[in-house]
């Protein structure tokens, strides 16, 4: 069909409608803009991916962020020291406890305030659940985006079981408002702790499993493996934190270098990406360590609870304060090993009653930062299996 066959607009030649294809040809050659997102599913949130194209293989891409904005860090600049909390549970909303702990001790460490064992150990606990729960997500709607469905609903299914427990706990499957600046928002449940001894066995062989249904699958791995290398001076030099940093097979995990907490007092190894089965650094790599951490974070909550059955109760609201009236002058940055990776609060405070500058340093920007280097040379395909390597949450992004 030519342009002779169709009804042109007003005032459009077929001579000029040819000079016009030339012209952008003439810029863009056989290039093609594609749009990715933010409807797309495999973006993993409101995410805009601009894909510049030759055929399939992808020449340029450019993430497009903030349809999630809400203006959290001016919100909490406006809301009195404890009123921030829940504020938090809103940014990486698959891992609202670590989130909760990571200003808590940010300002606990400004009011000089210190909780007991028990607190610390509780804390532990309910944060290493909640890392087991993210990368039950992560790693179940990898799967989902690269083609196999029933791996999601096995994983789903045993992160049920904790999130029916932190229902228990204090009444959300989703976001806690738990960890208070001073202790916790209330004692654990009647038989809570023999709740989550028994998830423990039931959860166990789900890993093994997991990895012969998935994990080492010839066509998962296929599509995973020698994709989307991230070097570890790439990673070094973008700030990528976490399980993507691991993942290029550097051993960088704040509950080890940096502990807080007591992590210092739990035995437990940091996975690192090992080009298993392509080049370290490349999507399994990414893959395989959340696998791996969650096994480790099994570790922990035996030691925790081992603890915690050993301990007398104690008031866990005991060092919280009665009033915020006396408010130190000053600023501090804080940095806890969340489950996305390092998230960081930098606060100033002016002795009032709300923080007067509240900085969030959020693990997943840093990652999705990293997208148009890593991108040119991929296929369209591939673009799907480099997000869901990331584990973006877009909540953390736009913030």
């Amino acid at each position: 069909m030519t342009t002779r066959d169709v009804d042109l607009p007003v005032g459009l030649t077929p001579e000029k409608w040819y000079e016009a294809v030339d012209a952008i040809e003439s810029v863009h050659g056989e290039k093609m803009v594609l749009q990715m997102g933010p409807q797309h599913p495999a973006t993993h949130g409101v995410l805009r991916l601009e894909l510049e194209t030759d055929g399939e293989l992808i020449v340029k891409a450019t993430p497009h962020i903030g349809y999630l904005h809400r203006c959290f860090e001016k919100v909490c600049e406006n809301m009195t020291w404890p009123q921030v909390v829940p504020y938090t549970d809103r940014l990486d909303y698959c891992g609202s406890m670590n989130n909760n702990l990571g200003y808590v001790l940010g300002a606990e460490k400004l009011f000089s305030i210190e909780v007991s064992e028990r607190v610390q150990t509780i804390r532990v606990l309910v944060c290493e659940m909640n890392r087991i729960a993210s990368h039950l997500v992560a790693v179940g709607t990898y799967g989902l985006d690269i083609g196999a469905w029933t791996p999601f609903l096995f994983l789903f299914q045993a992160r049920e079981h904790i999130l029916d427990l932190f229902d228990e706990l204090c009444g959300g499957r989703l976001l806690y408002n738990y960890i208070w600046i001073g202790g916790l928002s209330h004692d654990l449940p009647d038989g809570w702790l023999k709740k989550v001894r028994k998830f423990i066995p039931y959860f166990e062989p789900r890993i093994p499993e997991l990895n012969s249904l998935l994990s080492y699958n010839k066509i998962f791995v296929e599509r995973l493996a020698n994709v989307a290398v991230i070097p570890a001076d790439l990673a070094i030099r973008y700030g990528v934190t976490g399980p993507n940093l691991r993942g290029a097979g550097v051993a960088w995990d704040l509950r080890k270098a940096e502990p807080y907490s007591g992590y210092e007092t739990y035995e437990f190894e940091i996975p690192v990406g090992r080009g298993e089965v392509g080049t370290v650094g490349d999507c399994f790599d990414r893959y395989i360590v959340r696998v791996n951490e969650m096994v480790q974070s099994i570790r922990i909550i035996e030691q925790a609870l081992d603890r915690l059955e050993k301990m007398e109760k104690d008031d866990v609201q005991a060092a919280i304060p009665k009033t915020f009236a006396k408010v130190p002058i000053g600023e501090l940055y804080f940095r806890t090993e969340a489950t996305k990776g390092e998230l960081g609060f930098y606060i100033i405070s002016d002795g009032k009653q709300k923080p007067n500058r509240l900085k969030c340093r959020a693990p997943s920007f840093c990652a999705l930062s990293v997208i148009p280097e890593v991108s040119p040379g991929l296929l369209i395909a591939d673009m799907v299996a480099l997000i869901g390597s990331l584990d973006v949450v877009l909540g953390e992004v736009d913030r």
